[in-house]
């Protein structure tokens, strides 16, 4: 069984993590559904040391304005360059077509966002119909409906919001029937509208796809994100020279802006590995 530790803390003295090649990387989300990413570097980066935030006091983004988005985003990104971190990445979609420009301007490091993996579904749909799950916040993005103009590639695009999922997988109800129940809802209307791919367009929703393939079958394509946003930041890392070696032992923190052992055990099973959580300092 997989334990947890929860710390209660309420100043964080910044990680002293040096040469530049062993600090840390940023790694952030509205709340737990960034662990997909965190997770898949992890498990392809080794040996390189990970500060996670989960925003779990202003979760979901979604439902958010997008300069509400982008003064958390600010403020989080702030405090992890604080930390001394080598890299960001926004591991939410949300935050990532409302906040990445504007954040790309303000600080030097890497920032590596990420975005739905529309160009690729698109070319690889046979039916030329593809579904995008999104947030309702992301759906309406400009950023966004730009990205899907430009990659549609002649394929007919469904876009889905999908309000409520979210809050159930932060509640760490993502098997249960009520989330069943509000995924059937989505995605029987896109299998019915022939579909042959879907994007995954939130960080959270990895954690239900089990569910998701379950409902609309084995012969839709599912698609997400979190290996290709590892590959680029392995490669931003790279050509700065910022990877860390191969004998560096690594660390791994956890924050979050809205602690409790619940969370921490959360946290535990969807990193499957044991998470000992901080509360992350009023921002």
């Amino acid at each position: 069984m997989i334990k947890n530790q929860l710390v209660a803390q309420k100043t964080v003295v910044p990680l002293k993590l040096a040469p530049a090649n062993s600090q840390a990387i940023g790694v952030f989300d509205s709340g737990i559904g960034g662990l997909s990413i965190a997770k898949c570097i992890h498990k392809n980066l080794p040996h390189e040391n990970i500060i996670y935030v989960a925003d779990s006091q202003f979760a979901p983004y979604g439902d958010k304005s997008s300069v509400n988005i982008i003064e958390r985003v600010n403020k989080i990104t702030d405090w992890l360059i604080n930390q001394q971190v080598k890299a960001i990445v926004v591991a939410c979609n949300t935050a990532t077509v409302s906040a990445i420009d504007q954040l790309r301007l303000r600080v030097s490091i890497p920032i590596i966002g990420v975005e739905p993996a529309i160009k690729p579904a698109a070319i690889h749909s046979k039916t030329k119909k593809i579904a995008l799950l999104v947030t309702e916040a992301t759906a309406i993005n400009t950023r966004f409906l730009s990205l899907v103009n430009k990659h549609r590639n002649g394929t007919e695009i469904y876009i889905q919001p999908c309000p409520g999922l979210v809050e159930l997988i932060e509640q760490g109800l993502y098997e249960s029937e009520q989330c069943r129940k509000i995924l059937n809802v989505f995605l029987l209307p896109l299998v019915q509208s022939n579909i042959d791919t879907l994007v995954l367009g939130c960080t959270h929703y990895p954690f239900v796809r089990q569910l998701i393939q379950d409902i609309v079958g084995d012969k839709i394509t599912i698609m997400e994100t979190a290996l290709p946003v590892t590959e680029q930041l392995a490669r931003q890392l790279e050509i700065k020279g910022l990877l860390a070696s191969h004998e560096h032992i690594s660390q791994q923190h956890f924050f979050s802006s809205k602690i409790s052992p619940e969370q921490a055990q959360l946290m535990s099973v969807l990193f499957d590995e044991n998470v000992s959580l901080q509360r992350l300092p009023a921002l």
